[in-house]
């Protein structure tokens, strides 16, 4: 009998690698402790550009990855901040809201920080995927890059206009550092986006945000730079960015947990963030 040729040999093995691969997902899926069997449930932030808004965005892309990987079909749903995360985590994750929605599976963009995991003791927080941190989109011409101690790097918005999100980390800090000598130059805005619309349209010289905030307003720099901001009077210098699942809830979280490193490692998640066109930053 003669040997099949070499390319139906290759493609026997390649089938019987995907029919491996789909058993396996199959499998992993019926492990898994979900809500509405073969599905996964993702709670997201509402209006969060670039992680979330209107069914697009950085989150929304890594929970779907997240369920591919596990065999699942994503269901995400974008629900509103309440007022403080601790509201946030019984909403979406372990009890749901009082005006009726149930909660998720999973919820995304949770700060990995064990004050907050203390004194939420309903929920399990891990998988790390992101370093957020504060940058500032300057002009070049108008404003020096920000760098050194708060004296010398904001010096200069006591002449120049800054804008920031209202309620704000960045509305914070620059509101009561150098005893409050800048606020007559902190401009207001309800997002972001309208800051940075502000910016390049010359009406403030800067903006401070979240990175990822700016970046993804920002789209094309041009001439516009964006820097880090660091200094000792800032106390938070960066947040991490992982999940939650309901405390008792070991299966869904090391499969999540395992998926997350997967997606790490073969370069997905850097990807889902440079499609976005935002710089992806290792815990």
């Amino acid at each position: 009998m003669k040997n099949k040729p070499l390319h139906h040999t290759l493609r026997g093995l390649a089938m019987l690698t995907a029919l491996a691969c789909t058993l396996a997902h199959a499998a992993l899926a019926e492990a898994i402790d979900v809500q509405q069997p073969g599905r996964l449930r993702v709670a997201v932030y509402a209006d969060f550009p670039p992680y979330s808004h209107k069914g697009k965005g950085v989150d929304i892309a890594i929970g779907r990855e997240l369920a591919k990987r596990l065999g699942l079909e994503a269901d995400v749903v974008e629900v509103a901040a309440d007022e403080d995360m601790s509201d946030d985590l019984r909403n979406m994750v372990w009890k749901g809201h009082y005006l009726g929605t149930r909660p998720a599976d999973v919820m995304l963009h949770v700060p990995v920080d064990q004050r907050l995991a203390e004194q939420n003791d309903k929920v399990r927080i891990f998988a790390p995927y992101h370093l957020e941190s504060l940058a500032v989109a300057r002009d070049p011409a108008r404003v020096p890059p920000v760098k050194g101690s708060a004296a010398t790097a904001l010096e200069v918005f006591t002449r120049e206009k800054v804008g920031v999100e209202t309620a704000s980390l960045a509305d914070d800090f620059l509101l009561s550092v150098l005893n409050g000598r800048l606020r007559d130059n902190v401009v207001h805005f309800k997002t972001v986006a309208e800051a940075v619309a502000a910016l390049k349209a010359g009406s403030v010289s800067a903006v401070m945000a979240s990175r990822a905030e700016i970046e993804g307003a920002l789209g094309e720099a041009g001439k516009i730079d964006v820097g880090p901001v660091s200094m000792p009077e800032l106390r938070i210098q960066g947040w991490t960015l992982g999940m939650a699942v309901k405390a008792e809830n070991d299966s869904l979280a090391n499969a999540l947990s395992t998926a997350m490193i997967a997606i790490q490692r073969d370069g997905t998640l850097e990807r889902i963030f440079r499609d976005h066109g935002i710089t992806h930053q290792t815990p």
